[in-house]
């Protein structure tokens, strides 16, 4: 799941002035639907944005946050579903899980930090970390406090300043690590449980094509939550699709892509033109950047076709260039190509290092 949802739920609750509860998943053991780092927004009224647990415990979760949002006081809460669920919780969830969730509120007048810093973390392109205290013995360092990164630099911290810089080393090590988790830190005031917080923006893809089969993969892509940029050369295709959904609907010339988008923030591109020349033109300006996927509609000797017309460029695709794009799932016709398109996007960016780590 992406954060695509819980930055627009944010953005409403917040500008409403609502009080909040952020929930954070900081341990889990066995079949757990979420793992460390996954996040819940609940307002005062119970409503929430974000899953943790299917559809389980949100509903114990939002009476939990009722407390801490009236209380100020963040609690954690352990839910051991390896124990006799259905007489505990009266659901049969049949999981055998043990998942430990963080709440601590959020308002307006500590302006909802930290996670109006991880919003604009989220927003971003390069995964950051926040680093949230857990479990404290020392004054200094209550549960709830917390120091969140920014494009690679510190950009929010109510922690004490020697503290802070006491954890970029374990900030670098999660960042190159690419996960959630948590680690105890010892001090002169006592020990410290943190949950460091891998914050992964929405992956960027770029579609290079607005026609009618571009509408699926632009559908499938925006419901998963990722940012999609659509381009194409034929104002006619990009103002009669269906594309409303798009972070970025752009009509320019082939030729200029390169100077138009910031190519190598994206995650992924399709080139679907079904146009040689147009496609051509593309593949040779992606063949210089640092996207981790690139998908090619067409058969496989037009591939070929593109890549020898290529020459020397057609070098630095070779790992990265699928063609025909999508996975062999058997169907036919655009909504189930769109289908094994994103989930061979998917696959590639769940299994391969495909998004650029800043510099701790």
């Amino acid at each position: 799941m992406t954060s695509t949802g819980l930055l627009a739920a944010f953005a409403k609750w917040s500008a409403q002035g609502r009080p909040l509860a952020l929930a954070s998943v900081f341990e889990t053991a066995g079949s757990t639907y979420s793992k460390a780092g996954e996040q819940m927004l609940i307002n005062s009224d119970g409503h929430f944005h974000g899953m943790l647990s299917g559809g389980c415990l949100e509903g114990d979760l939002a009476a939990r946050a009722k407390e801490v949002i009236e209380s100020g006081l963040a609690q954690s809460v352990v839910y051991d579903l390896g124990m006799d669920d259905e007489e505990l919780w009266g659901l049969g969830v049949g999981c055998d899980g043990l998942m430990k969730i963080f709440l601590q509120p959020l308002n307006a007048a500590t302006a909802y930090e930290p996670f109006a810093t991880m919003a604009r973390a989220l927003s971003g392109d390069s995964e950051q970390i926040a680093a949230t205290v857990i479990e404290s013995d020392a004054e200094d360092l209550p549960p709830g406090a917390a120091m969140v990164t920014v494009e690679g630099a510190l950009a929010f911290s109510d922690l004490p300043t020697a503290f802070s810089q006491d954890c970029d080393s374990l900030i670098g090590e999660m960042l190159q690590l690419r996960q959630s988790g948590t680690r105890s830190v010892s001090t002169a005031a006592g020990q410290v449980t943190l949950l460091f917080s891998l914050l992964q923006p929405p992956p960027a893809i770029l579609v290079l094509g607005a026609g009618l089969d571009a509408e699926p993969v632009v559908r499938i892509a925006c419901e998963l939550g990722w940012r999609v940029t659509l381009q194409d050369h034929r104002p006619a295709y990009c103002e009669s699709g269906n594309f409303s959904t798009v972070e970025r609907l752009v009509c320019v010339p082939v030729d200029d892509i390169g100077g138009t988008f910031d190519l190598d923030r994206y995650s992924a591109a399709i080139v679907m033109s079904h146009h040689l020349a147009s496609d051509r033109s593309y593949l040779a300006q992606l063949a210089q950047t640092s996207i981790p996927y690139i998908g090619l509609l067409g058969p496989v000797d037009r591939r070929r076709r593109l890549v020898d017309d290529l020459g020397e460029l057609a070098n630095s695709l070779e790992a990265r260039l699928h063609g025909p794009a999508g996975i062999n799932i058997g169907g036919r016709g655009p909504a189930a190509i769109a289908l094994s398109i994103v989930a061979e996007i998917q696959q590639q960016m769940a299994y391969k290092p495909g998004r650029r780590i800043p510099a701790p």
